[in-house]
């Protein structure tokens, strides 16, 4: 029998296989485990996201990624002028045809858009995702501008064919590839010759070694509570840019600047670091209180059957995520935002 899927997209046996495809213990995941994940990833994302998407937008807005904070800085102006840090860099200019690779919701490219004037296309495989892009982005009057297509991110050539965007973008998005050479070189092809490549990317640090069972641990916390086959470090992420032939023009791990702030500030629930009343909310969400009130109202959900089954218990996995994500971060093993800026040769 073939998965059913809903209305909205999403396809309810992906939501309520996603857990099984690891082992809760970290010690026990195996490369098995993995080799199976990697084989089946768009299974594990679309899972993931299918259950998790409503979850992010109740305590995370619509651009589902970290960011730096300053003081005084509120959440959503954090996000957004870490979006407008990546269009700078990257040079952005108006008219520019950009490619964003793993879109989300399209909350970076509605605001990509605004603030470089170019014209966008966010790619996704997730149909729920999808759908809910393009209504906010017929909300916000931007339809013109930005538009979503589904598709896989390792196959941008069967679906673009090659040199078609000026500039391609990825944020916290291109972890969830099979390999890093499977979507970078997919990237690379995609683009004009001269064109530009910015990623905000997820890796283990430098300091990160698997053979301890503290450092593997926090890794496969991120990896079970976000979606992920399995994380890579930094050398890794550089090694495959290199490989596929950019020319890298800035690296940087923004999570080493000395920001007063931690980018990891609202998994902690420590209401003394909230920098504007409006952020209360955000904060509460990673309390003890506000993980029991989410947990216990989205089982009342599936329940009812208003959500997809599995949905609770990837709500669940994301209670693992947000201590790993923060004692990643905390012990410098772990950074969402390895900043790369590449171009692809002219003469390619």
């Amino acid at each position: 029998m073939s998965p059913v899927q809903s209305a909205d997209g999403r396809v309810n046996s992906r939501v309520a296989n996603y857990v099984g495809f690891f082992d809760k213990d970290p010690s026990k995941d195996t490369r098995a485990h993995q080799e199976n994940r990697l084989e089946s990833y768009t299974d594990v994302v679309n899972g993931y996201y299918d259950g998790a998407t409503e979850l992010y937008e109740y305590g995370w807005a619509e651009s589902f990624h970290f960011s730096r904070f300053y003081k005084g800085e509120g959440f959503k102006q954090s996000l957004a002028r870490h979006e407008h840090y990546l269009a700078a860099q990257m040079s952005l200019r108006p008219g520019m045809r950009v490619l964003d690779v793993g879109c989300g919701i399209g909350g970076p490219a509605r605001e990509i858009a605004r603030f470089s004037d170019t014209n966008i296309t966010g790619l996704n495989n997730n149909d729920f995702q999808i759908g809910r892009a393009r209504k906010y982005t017929a909300k916000a009057g931007l339809s013109d501008q930005v538009n979503f297509v589904k598709g896989d991110f390792t196959k941008l050539t069967e679906q673009f064919g090659e040199n078609q965007f000026d500039a391609v973008y990825a944020i916290e998005a291109t972890v969830h590839a099979p390999t890093f050479e499977s979507v970078y070189g997919e990237i690379y092809k995609t683009l004009k010759p001269g064109g530009v490549f910015g990623v905000y990317e997820w890796v283990m640090t430098d300091a990160w070694d698997p053979s301890i069972p503290e450092h593997k641990a926090i890794a496969h916390g991120i990896e079970i509570g976000d979606g992920i086959a399995e994380m890579r470090t930094r050398k890794e992420a550089r090694k495959a840019l290199v490989n596929v032939g950019f020319q890298i023009e800035h690296e940087e791990d923004l999570a080493e600047r000395p920001d007063p702030i931690p980018w990891y500030y609202p998994l902690e629930g420590d209401f003394s670091k909230v920098q504007t009343w409006g952020d209360y909310f955000t904060v509460f969400r990673t309390t003890k209180f506000g993980m029991w009130t989410t947990s216990t109202g989205v089982w009342v959900l599936e329940k009812v059957g208003l959500v997809p089954q599995g949905t609770w218990a990837v709500g669940e996995t994301m209670k693992v995520a947000a201590k790993a994500l923060v004692d990643g971060g905390r012990t410098k093993l772990f950074t969402p935002m390895l900043l790369y800026v590449c171009r692809k040769p002219a003469s390619s």
